[in-house]
């Protein structure tokens, strides 16, 4: 019987490694996502079974026990960073995805061991962490299992489950506030220090405006006619609370770009002077 069962399994893998060579269709096709994310890059790869009508949760894919959570080999997530994973720190890394549904509460399993196939060699003495989440039920029936990157800002997103009427979602965050602004001090140590960007980069999160604005009148000295210099530049003089310079720099701004034809930041400047007049 141990002969047969491996038989067939070989058979099996043996059929899948045809599928995916492009001989056959594959009946769960795989999916490599990239995310970029905070400093860094969250890559997933995983593959798609179809709901074809059955009964998936609870049948299926039964409830309290481990789900490989997709089809075919486990699901893989790549971190080239650290990261957080509902508050727990994740360092960068490949770990294979698992997951413990119920109709109340899934339990999500980072395991150390990547190469597998599906879920039958799975150890708990594998995992890297578990941390529990809610599921939700989704307004459309979704035909072909889904994992995506949803609400993603620089520093937060969340990764969700999405197959059948049920949602799964999981919060990431990431500090990349600490590197960059390394990054920002370091360069500006160097020959080419990065003006405009370091100045968009202490406009958008709040730092010192004063430097932003001492960096982007450097950034007009060496980067010539910029319209869109000019709108970063009234930006932040606005933002300082100097309304009438922040008007007279979008109006250079729209002159400049009228010079050099640039008709998207004619566009920008000039909406930026009509909202703020």
């Amino acid at each position: 019987m141990k002969r047969i069962t491996l038989a067939l399994g070989l058979l099996y893998l043996s059929f899948s490694a045809s599928a995916q060579s492009g001989f056959l269709p594959q009946p769960s096709t795989t999916q490599t996502v990239e995310q970029e994310f905070g400093l860094g890059k969250v890559k997933l790869t995983y593959a798609r079974p179809n709901v074809k009508e059955r009964k998936v949760f609870g049948a299926l894919v039964p409830y309290g026990k481990v789900w490989r959570t997709g089809a075919n080999s486990a699901t893989v997530l790549t971190f080239s960073d650290e990261v957080k994973l509902a508050g727990k720190t994740v360092p960068a890394g490949s770990y294979a995805l698992f997951t413990i549904p119920s109709e109340t509460e899934w339990t999500i399993i980072l395991s150390k061991t990547t190469e597998q196939w599906g879920s039958y060699a799975y150890k708990e003495a594998d995992d890297f962490l578990r941390v529990k989440v809610k599921p939700a039920k989704t307004a459309q029936k979704v035909e072909s299992f889904t994992i995506q990157f949803a609400n993603v800002q620089a520093g937060s997103m969340d990764l969700q489950l999405v197959w059948d009427n049920t949602l799964v979602s999981v919060p990431f965050t990431t500090d990349f506030d600490t590197k960059a602004m390394a990054n920002i001090d370091a360069a500006m140590k160097g020959d080419k220090k990065p003006y405009f960007p370091a100045a968009i980069y202490y406009y958008t999160y709040n730092k010192d405006l004063k430097q932003a604005l001492a960096w982007v009148n450097e950034a007009e000295k060496t980067m010539g006619k910029a319209p869109w210099v000019k709108l970063w530049k009234a930006k932040i003089q606005l933002k300082l609370g100097d309304k009438k310079a922040a008007l007279l720099t979008a109006e250079e701004g729209v002159k400049i770009a009228e010079e050099i034809k640039n008709e998207e930041y004619i566009s920008l400047n000039k909406a930026f002077i009509a909202e703020n007049k």
